[in-house]
């Protein structure tokens, strides 16, 4: 059995953007959401407040299945639910 991850995008009012099968993408879109005030973007999750990086995001994601990881920027919010595919 293969295991398939898809990775959902929301924003801070819950509106969905799409379902995405790439880290890259999905992280790329993430940072244009919160990317519209001055101030600089956070990654935040269980472990804390880091510095938001690809490599970031797939570290904290690795392993794990049905969480969500947030990107902020003021009053903007990014969120990243990660799950997996269900026969």
């Amino acid at each position: 059995m293969t295991k398939i991850y898809t990775y959902c995008l929301f924003d801070q009012d819950n509106t969905f953007y799409g379902v995405y099968s790439s880290l890259k993408a999905i992280h790329r879109d993430a940072i244009k959401i919160c990317n519209k005030t001055t101030g600089s973007v956070v990654m935040e999750s269980n472990e804390g407040f880091t510095k938001p990086s690809l490599t970031s995001l797939r570290n904290r994601l690795k392993g794990q299945c049905d969480i969500v990881v947030h990107y902020r920027a003021g009053a903007y919010v990014a969120k990243i639910l990660k799950t997996k595919l269900r026969e």
